[in-house]
């Protein structure tokens, strides 16, 4: 394991259990140990015994091994329940951005349209259930930050037509990619974000200047109804705000857990 270096905004680590405690809310994360570093999460004694030409142990008790499904096709129309295909995402996600909220909307960046979040496979009619030839639909998700409203459509992929519109206010779903880019940004561009540079460069010995520099995963930062939320995150859950986790690429994590930002506002801030 690496060495902690303790300076600024808290110590680069190589692997440790990390708890987040919101609010009102305390969840459990735990950064993989090295993985991703020096190896890819997710291996251990199983695979260290295969590569030294031994079976792991079967034993009772012991958890069988997983039966791992075949990746959905990149392009191409998919069959029956099986994962929308590259082609079918591109093709949802267009149906269902129509110009309207095309022209009244804003993503993560302040520019006009929606903040693109996810597109996954509906769930059949009742009446559909046992029906090989159901229509295939996907319901797809965007954010609007000029309101902060997650809109979602599900959209017929055999008839081309958006068949239903659901909107809703205080709900945040999982952070894109995008937003976590957008969050990183907002972090380095802030003062608050001097210590991330100062332990990067610890790590690296080089300058941070851009999120692409940097592995990231995040989550909602949220505040509990009826609760103070620290200075300045009072509106998180109403608003979109993330906590990231950070890794230097092919390096240790960096603690920011001290940090959040608030996507809607674009501010960054402290908590304890």
């Amino acid at each position: 394991m690496r060495a902690i270096v303790h300076r600024h905004l808290g110590k680069v680590v190589a692997g440790a259990a990390i708890a987040v405690a919101g609010t009102a809310v305390m969840v459990g994360i735990t950064l993989p140990g090295s993985a991703g570093a020096d190896e890819p999460a997710g291996r251990g004694g199983g695979a260290a015994a295969r590569q030294a030409g031994q079976a792991p142990e079967q034993g009772a008790g012991a958890v069988r091994p997983g039966v791992v499904e075949d990746a959905p096709a990149e392009g191409g129309e998919g069959e029956g329940r099986d994962p929308l295909t590259s082609d079918e995402i591109a093709r949802a996600q267009r149906i269902a951005l129509d110009q309207q909220l095309l022209r009244t909307s804003e993503n993560v960046e302040g520019e006009r349209g929606p903040q693109r979040i996810t597109a996954n496979l509906a769930v059949p009619a009742a009446d559909e259930l046992d029906d090989p030839q159901a229509p295939r639909r996907a319901d797809v998700s965007f954010y609007d930050y000029k309101d902060d409203t997650l809109v979602t459509k599900t959209v017929n992929l055999d008839t081309g037509k958006v068949e239903k519109t659901g909107t809703q206010r205080d709900t945040q779903p999982p952070i894109s990619h995008a937003e976590a880019l957008e969050a990183a940004g907002l972090l380095l561009a802030d003062p608050l974000g001097a210590g991330l540079k100062a332990d990067y460069k610890d790590a690296t010995g080089k300058e941070l200047t851009s999120p692409d520099q940097l592995v990231l995963n995040s989550m909602v930062f949220r505040v509990s109804e009826g609760a103070q939320g620290p200075a300045g995150l009072a509106e998180c859950g109403k608003h979109r705000c993330v906590r990231l986790f950070v890794k230097v690429k092919n390096g240790p994590w960096i603690d920011t857990r001290n940090t959040v930002i608030d996507l809607s506002a674009r501010k960054v801030a402290k908590v304890h």
